[in-house]
């Protein structure tokens, strides 16, 4: 269910109904938006009485959402959400920026991470991606630093502004990442670790949730529901490639993702190249793709010597492509009216 406040309904008028509806033992969601406040309401197995909310003072309607994601649906608010990161112009959502997103897939040393951090900002990145744990097909493989990785992308913060995205594999790594990072990544093989998702929920730190890799659009946005419901409503969306048989690139990249959540759902949304084909040859014409498609952000890996990477070495992007993604970037968004952060010493960047 859904109540939909007047514009000029009060603060104590909202916080009214949300007292209201905690007493018939659900959940309220307040979701402020531009024109009007929605107050979502989950924790119900049937029809919610209508009567003891709906002529409440400042109530304009009660209504039924169809969908099984609640709170991520457009019905409950229109206009896109907007995650944003105090003390910084960093945004991600909204339609008129295109976040760009970098690093290497893992954090291998200090050295290898301040290279690739330093050139990425001074192209016009505003956030570091990184791997402190990483969960590998093989147990043999690289496992990441832990608590050290993400001690290194806290310096690297500090060193050159961007904002951190890490991602959390279970219950004891989220509790290290919330210390550290400014964006918590729960990733495909965790889209549908419900358990997760709901303690990512618990924290009031940004989530980006990636798509699983055979998820259908409804269980995708289900999954952004598990954090939402327990009122953690910064959440971000990725698109990273989903599995078929296609044989030419590591995931099939489905860019036709990007209008389908648009259309249902209020939330941002990146795409991932690096992931989504696995070749580095294929990233750039499918980042220069996704921002044409109206993609929210990219999200790239990059390394100064990937052939020497402990991970995905074969993805990731040399500094001088990376400067280079960005430059053709930023002449697409222009054609849709949005613009791609730059860099000040691009040059610089490229050497």
């Amino acid at each position: 269910m859904l109540v939909v406040m007047k514009a000029h309904a009060t603060p104590e008028q909202v916080q009214a109904v949300c007292d209201q509806i905690e007493q018939l033992g659900l959940r309220a969601h307040a979701l402020p938006g531009a024109q009007r406040t929605a107050i979502g309401i989950t924790g119900n197995q049937g029809e919610v009485d209508r009567g003891s909310i709906e002529f409440l003072p400042g109530v304009a309607e009660v209504i039924r959402v169809s969908k099984p994601y609640k709170l991520a649906s457009r019905d409950v608010k229109e206009e896109d959400t907007i995650v944003r990161f105090p003390g910084t112009d960093a945004v991600i959502g909204g339609g008129h920026t295109v976040a760009i997103v970098a690093g290497p897939c893992s954090i291998e040393t200090r050295e290898q991470a301040y290279i690739v951090a330093d050139q990425v900002a001074a192209a016009g990145a505003q956030f570091f991606r990184g791997g402190a744990f990483k969960p590998r097909t093989s147990p043999y493989a690289f496992q990441g630093l832990g608590e050290e990785g993400l001690q290194i992308m806290a310096e690297i913060r500090e060193r050159t502004g961007m904002r951190i995205i890490t991602e959390a594999i279970d219950s004891e790594s989220l509790e290290l990442v919330v210390q550290y990072a400014d964006v918590i990544q729960i990733g495909a093989r965790n889209m549908q670790n419900y358990s997760l998702l709901k303690k990512a929920g618990k924290t009031r730190t940004p989530v980006l949730v990636k798509r699983g890799m055979s998820a259908t659009l409804d269980e995708f946005l289900m999954s952004a529901e598990y954090v939402m419901s327990e009122g953690n409503y910064q959440v971000i969306l990725c698109e990273r490639g989903v599995r078929t048989f296609a044989d030419h690139t590591r995931n099939t990249l489905d860019l036709s993702i990007v209008p389908a959540v648009q259309k249902a759902s209020h939330l941002p949304i990146l795409v991932d190249p690096s992931h989504g084909t696995g070749k580095r040859d294929k990233v750039i014409p499918l980042a220069r793709a996704a921002v044409a498609v109206g993609a929210d952000g990219i999200m790239v890996e990059v390394h100064h010597q990937p052939d020497k990477a402990l991970s995905d070495g074969p993805q990731s992007l040399y500094p001088e492509q990376f400067v280079e993604m960005m430059t053709e970037l930023e002449q697409i968004a222009g054609v849709l009216h949005r613009n791609v952060p730059r860099g000040i010493h691009l040059e610089a960047a490229a050497l």
